[in-house]
């Protein structure tokens, strides 16, 4: 019998110095979250990537989501998302992930992925061009958000002007707003994707991305509208969020660290490569999206019981000392490779090599341009974003040089 641990209030604030205690007791403890949710935390390595793909857990949130109440503490609530907005590959388990997987694959080519690097980088220049030596800006909201939205926008065929709505939305989705808060977030996602989505089935197909998703094709399968709806929206999401804040945490290690910004200056051809350490150290996501034990499920000789919540933490796992030697400290020479910060198995994140392809850009000429870049606050001053999902900064304040 495990005891239940009580994360800290300050958990989304400072979560490795959770993970390092915890990880020491053992590879996976019952914890109950910040906000009272009684969850089995996965902190090792090696117990992660078996957890991430172990047969006995699921990911159908159409059946497991009852969970979420189960586990809460009295007072705590929950309301479900729009089921328009969840019928999507992370919340599902084969075949019907499978299925999903297979049809949006079709259209996510690593091949189109690839012809869109000029594009991005005419963005990302375009962004630069607008910012100028001396300023003091928020890097996020100057660069780091309207590099990878505008890019998603475009892959969608979304106007560029509603990209705040889409910002807001998700941040009150992917955060600890009130029920009310995340339910008008969600109907008003699903209302405007609604739109789109429609807009485009009933337009002859062409070139782009979503158009060749809404047509994807696989023997007579289809996506339906449902289906198109929550695609749609797990891009958006993921297709920002994740570069936003790989990119946000990213500079802020590097100026935390100029012996390593150094290195980066003058050795710029490493910074395709350091794109792996940089994942590893302080990865977008704290825990992988909702999983639940359908069956007990042994870690590293602890049991869980079936029909608990299982939360895997990527940034745990890849500060595990027992797969990373000095897992705390920044080298962007380190060979990073295996780590877990796009998850592992069936679930990988497809879009990982669109995110590493906006971040290679967004770094290079960041560091071009602005090669004297400078935290304008004191770094414990900096404020984390109130989500256990997401790992990320509410602003970063710099100073351009």
């Amino acid at each position: 019998m495990t005891t239940l641990t009580q994360l800290p209030d300050d958990y989304v604030q400072n979560p490795h110095a959770a993970h390092d205690l915890l990880r020491a007791e053992g590879p996976v403890r019952e914890v109950r979250m910040p906000r009272g949710l009684k969850v089995w935390l996965v902190t090792r390595y090696d117990e992660a990537k078996i957890a991430l793909t172990a047969t006995e857990v699921s990911k159908n949130i159409m059946e497991g989501g009852h969970l979420m109440a189960v586990h809460s503490s009295e007072g705590e609530q929950h309301r479900e998302i729009d089921r328009s907005l969840s019928v999507h590959m992370l919340n599902m388990d084969p075949p019907g992930h499978t299925r999903l997987r297979k049809l949006v694959t079709k259209a996510f080519t690593a091949r189109r992925i690839e012809l869109m690097r000029p594009r991005v980088q005419e963005i990302a220049a375009e962004l630069i061009a607008e910012l100028n030596d001396g300023d003091e800006v928020d890097l996020l909201e100057a660069f780091a958000f309207p590099l990878p939205i505008t890019v998603i926008c475009e892959l969608l065929g979304i106007p560029i002007d509603n990209r705040d709505d889409f910002r807001e939305w998700s941040n009150q989705l992917l955060t600890f707003g009130t029920p009310e808060q995340i339910q008008a977030a969600a109907d008003a996602m699903a209302g405007f994707l609604f739109q789109h989505v429609t807009a485009i089935a009933d337009a002859e197909p062409d070139d782009t991305f979503f158009s060749a998703l809404v047509h994807a094709d696989d023997s007579g399968d289809r996506l339906n509208t449902e289906e198109l709806i929550s695609m749609a929206f797990l891009l958006l999401v993921a297709g920002h969020e994740t570069t936003v804040n790989l990119i946000g945490n990213a500079v802020l290690s590097l100026l935390r660290n100029p012996d390593q910004l150094q290195v980066l200056k003058d050795r710029p051809e490493l910074i395709p490569a350091s794109t792996e350490e940089f994942l590893r150290l302080e990865g977008p996501v704290n825990v992988a999206t909702f999983r639940y034990t359908r069956e007990p499920l042994e870690l590293g000789g602890v049991t869980v019981p079936a029909g608990e919540i299982l939360m895997v933490s990527l940034i745990a796992a890849n500060r595990d000392p027992e797969r990373y030697e000095n897992p705390d400290r920044l080298d962007v020479t380190r060979s990073a490779q295996g780590h877990v910060a796009f998850g592992h198995g069936i679930h990988f994140c497809l879009g990982a090599p669109l995110a590493r392809l906006e971040f290679d850009v967004a770094l290079t000429q960041l560091l071009e341009r602005f090669p004297n870049l400078a935290l304008a606050a004191e770094p414990e001053t900096l404020v984390w974003r109130d989500s256990t999902l997401i790992r990320g900064l509410h602003t970063l304040p710099v100073r351009l040089a």
